[in-house]
């Protein structure tokens, strides 16, 4: 839908698109809990991304969206190294929910940004991870109860 004179009307509608399906994925119609989640997921892989896997992926993202990735980064001071246990405790601190959700939660996510983002970004960014949190990333994670 065209919005004269409304000049961000645009990128605000595909935003939205996008939170309803990450919340579809999520199981929820809050988009609250989709944006938490999403930008939990953005920013815990962005922090595990050199600058240059990270400006790769961003420019795949819509514009308010790319804005979310790109909030509160210190490109100086990346990439930070944390493998499951450190990705599972930044995503929940990030995302208000329990390390127990965040297997499921970062599924999701990825699932969402499977079907939304252009052929092969995802598989750039996780070449560029441990097959570890890959695997955490698409659901193929072994999770330890402990979480």
């Amino acid at each position: 839908m065209r919005h004269p004179g409304v000049p961000f009307a645009g990128a605000a509608e595909i935003a939205a698109e996008w939170l309803a399906a990450v919340g579809e994925r999520l199981g929820t119609d809050d988009r609250a809990v989709a944006y938490r989640m999403l930008r939990a997921w953005l920013h815990t892989v962005r922090d595990r991304l050199t600058v240059e896997s990270a400006a790769r992926f961003a420019a795949s993202l819509p514009d308010l969206l790319r804005g979310l990735f790109y909030e509160s980064w210190t490109p100086h001071h990346v990439p930070t190294r944390y493998h499951v246990p450190g990705f599972v405790a930044r995503f929940a601190g990030s995302a208000d929910t329990t390390r127990a959700e965040v297997p499921a939660a970062a599924a999701a996510v990825t699932a969402a940004l499977e079907e939304l983002c252009p052929p092969g970004r995802l598989e750039d960014v996780f070449r560029a991870l441990p097959d570890s949190l890959t695997a955490l990333l698409t659901g193929h994670a072994e999770v330890p109860r402990a979480w």
